[in-house]
């Protein structure tokens, strides 16, 4: 653990800091946990942008999961899914750009109003 960790950037669900001592990156997203040489985070982030989001959404579209996006991991045997909207901030994050709030329409509200 480094204790001399500078945040490098920020989102609402992850964060990206660097240590000096060791030299590594550490990608916090959600639940996921990355720690990263250089080479490795921009690695990541090559993968990430030449992922065909369409075609997962395609392919995964009978699925259970609202995540149809697998980004494979190390093995054959481990996959993380993302959602399309999770994997544009997990994108801005890695680039260091502020996430794009996209403005939604009254109808895309799903509760119910209680009035008191």
């Amino acid at each position: 653990m480094c204790l001399t960790r500078k945040i490098i950037h920020q989102s609402k669900n992850g964060i990206i800091t660097y240590c000096d001592k060791s030299n590594i990156f550490q990608v916090l997203y959600n639940n996921l946990c990355f720690e990263l040489f250089e080479w490795e985070l921009e690695a990541l982030k090559e993968y990430l942008f030449n992922l065909d989001t369409d075609y997962w959404e395609n392919q995964l579209k009978c699925t259970a999961t609202h995540r149809k996006i697998p980004l494979s991991v190390g093995t054959k045997h481990f996959i993380i899914l993302l959602s399309k909207m999770e994997l544009k901030e997990f994108k801005a994050l890695l680039t260091l750009k502020a996430e794009e709030v996209d403005l939604i329409a009254y109808r895309d509200i799903d509760y119910r109003s209680i009035e008191n």
